[in-house]
């Protein structure tokens, strides 16, 4: 029998959890063919959803709960749910009530049909502030640039992949994942399905504030990508050869007007020909430095303070 293992990262979400986990059990009930769990991740909320979480586990050997020594972020969090996961196929979904679990078998199809590796949910219309849209946007446009990625493929909080594809994305040991680098490292075979999103579950806003997108954002593109680095190459000489037109057309002027003070046309062309030059060997250095960052860096990935109803072979960290 084939299972359907449920990664939720939990915060803030006291009052949606058991919401979301019941949606989930009358999803499953529909295909009596799958068995499925729900690993519900505590990333140290600040309410008494762990306390929520224990209940759950203690009625339903089904949920089973990591429970994260401090906050490690959203995607930390979802690679300590991989960690746990035993089934064939991973869902991730948000705590939120957002994610339309009741779709799930839609979702599922290009995997079922089409042998599609990853596949994730495209709303079409997103329930969220104009301005996390316009962050969204520009990541989308961003990440399409540095990492790669197919136009217009944008990385929902309601997706399924295969197991073989969250296998390989927790041996990434270093603690800045990004699941979106993660993903496409591993596979091409990643597609959408057309959706409503649904209103949050509760009065809360978005934990996701504009300091966690931009640090996120920044763990995209120094862990996976090493374009900015060259961006900075090229605009390191680009200054250079400016540096060194300008400079000319200093010197050029005075010839042609001697009342122009003394030392200035030189003090120019040398500072700005000298800072052009100074950040192209920056970039060119730094493409070496960030390999090597990517490599060695070994700070944990997350901490389990404690689990429940999750095997023993789980690590503690990573």
């Amino acid at each position: 029998m084939k299972t359907f293992s449920f990664v939720i990262p939990c915060y803030r979400s006291e009052h949606t959890i058991e919401k979301v986990a019941a949606e989930i059990r009358e999803t499953m009930a529909q295909r009596k063919e799958f068995d499925y769990e729900i690993i519900c991740v505590n990333d140290c909320s600040p309410d008494n959803v762990y306390d929520v979480l224990v209940k759950m586990a203690e009625a339903d050997k089904r949920v089973k709960v990591v429970n994260l020594a401090k906050n490690m972020g959203k995607h930390c969090a979802v690679m300590a749910g991989y960690s746990a996961v035993e089934g064939d196929y991973v869902v991730n979904i948000d705590d939120d009530c957002q994610s339309p679990v009741y779709e799930l078998w839609n979702l599922m199809k290009p995997i079922f049909e089409e042998d599609y590796d990853v596949v994730t949910a495209i709303y079409n219309e997103k329930k969220e502030s104009k301005g996390k849209k316009l962050g969204s946007d520009i990541n989308l446009w961003v990440s399409e640039i540095m990492l790669d990625k197919p136009k217009g493929l944008r990385f929902e909080n309601f997706s399924a992949m295969k197991r073989f594809v969250c296998d390989e994305m927790l041996k990434y040991k270093n603690p800045y994942p990004y699941m979106e680098g993660l993903i496409l490292q591993v596979t091409k075979r990643i597609t959408g399905v057309r959706m409503d999103q649904r209103e949050r579950g509760d009065d809360m806003g978005s934990g996701f504030t504009l300091s966690k997108s931009i640090k996120l954002f920044a763990n995209g593109f120094t862990s996976f990508s090493i374009k900015p680095l060259r961006v900075a190459t090229i605009v390191g000489t680009l200054f250079a050869f400016l540096g060194f037109v300008f400079g000319l057309y200093i010197i050029i002027h005075k010839i042609i007007d001697p009342s122009v003070p003394m030392g200035y046309s030189s003090t120019m062309a040398v500072i700005l020909f000298s800072n052009g030059l100074i950040m192209f060997l920056l970039g060119l250095i730094g493409e070496y430095v960030g390999r090597i960052f990517i490599c060695i860096n070994n700070s944990p990935q997350y901490v389990i303070r404690n689990t429940i109803n999750v095997s023993s072979g789980i690590e503690k960290e990573a």
